[in-house]
């Protein structure tokens, strides 16, 4: 059963008993979704940190002002979530996160934002950045919907928030989901938003990297022929030899398309591996940031020309996956997994820091 069915499943059961007899009322916090795949207390978080290898809790002094992180559970993921969001040090943070389940509510061709105050979180809540509202009223009405009940839904950001939160119990974000979306309005949108914040960030003297910082939400390939609704995801087949291709074709995806000098042009190769030819809404190789991470990274390379005339650049910090890299112990700390790692059914990840 895939993680996009549980945390559906589970949202939609939060919501409905957090409406029960309380139809009109509305709260400012987004709950939790996902609490078998990430943590829900303090010191389930602790408890990660301290389990997961300590090479991935090694400090840098990279300062990154956008990376792309992984969202797949901790007990596959949570070091490389770590590794990664080591070198994200701003206080602000935008975060670009896929929307699984955008179809259910007819959302595409629109960057979607929420109303929310604040996110619930392991070691507190969350406060949604200022600048949030103050961009969106900004924004060209065509870039963007406000839509509460879909940024509920999500579970791809929530993941990441604790560990920002580990590293600066200060920390505010900025969330917003990317639908799917033809390449023509990715460039347009983050045209808009790129414009739009670099003169919020000139008017309130903000650094990018060091005030405001991009974290864009992203698992890699998702391969197998088992536990995907029906689907056999496995185009070179799920015996050693079929696993390991599916690993060096995202491994060639990624250092042609992500890692080292970004531009439009390698962005929209990267959407071209990814998305079908003829069918925007389909997939063409199944990572499911295939439309946050060209948008995600348009927009952020884009804010970076507009604030130093210079484009970012990327270097990879690791290629994982829940297949060929070891797990962490949760399920004693009340955590799980919400699929299965084998060779029928497995999910890569990635961790790019960009400067």
């Amino acid at each position: 059963m895939s993680k996009f069915f549980i945390t559906a499943v589970i949202s939609v059961l939060l919501v409905s008993l957090s409406c029960k007899d309380q139809p009109q009322r509305k709260t400012t916090s987004r709950h939790l979704v996902d609490t078998i795949g990430f943590a829900q207390y303090a010191w389930q978080m602790d408890s990660v940190i301290a389990r997961i290898d300590s090479s991935d809790k090694q400090s840098t002094d990279h300062v990154y002002k956008a990376a792309i992180c992984p969202h797949d559970d901790y007990a596959y993921a949570a070091g490389l979530f770590n590794k990664t969001l080591a070198g994200i040090k701003a206080n602000t943070i935008i975060l670009v996160g896929v929307a699984h389940r955008a179809r259910n509510f007819e959302l595409e061709n629109k960057i979607i934002f929420g109303s929310y105050k604040q996110w619930d979180s392991p070691y507190g809540k969350v406060n949604i950045s200022p600048l949030r509202d103050q961009w969106v009223s900004q924004l060209n009405k065509e870039t963007y919907i406000i839509h509460d009940e879909m940024m509920q839904l999500e579970h791809s950001l929530e993941a990441i928030t604790p560990f920002l939160q580990k590293n600066n119990k200060e920390v505010e974000i900025v969330p917003l989901l990317v639908p799917a979306m033809t390449f023509e309005n990715m460039k347009l949108f983050s045209q808009d938003l790129s414009n739009t914040m670099a003169a919020l960030m000139k008017t309130q003297n903000l650094d990018y990297g060091k005030d405001v910082a991009v974290v864009i939400s992203s698992d890699a390939i998702h391969y197998g022929n088992e536990g995907w609704s029906g689907a056999n995801m496995a185009p070179f087949g799920v015996d050693s030899i079929g696993n390991e291709k599916a690993k060096e074709k995202d491994l060639t995806i990624t250092q042609n398309c992500l890692v080292g000098a970004i531009s439009t042009s390698r962005v929209e190769l990267f959407n071209k591996y990814t998305v079908s030819d003829s069918n925007f809404r389909a997939y063409q190789w199944t990572w499911c940031g295939r439309y946050s991470v060209p948008v995600g990274l348009l927009f952020a390379n884009q804010l970076n020309e507009n604030l130093t005339n210079q484009s970012l650049s990327g270097t990879l910090i690791d290629w994982r996956s829940s297949l060929h890299n070891p797990h962490i112990e949760v399920v004693d700390i009340g955590m799980g997994h919400t699929a299965a790692a084998n060779a029928n059914h497995w999910v890569a990840f990635i961790g790019v820091g960009y400067q």
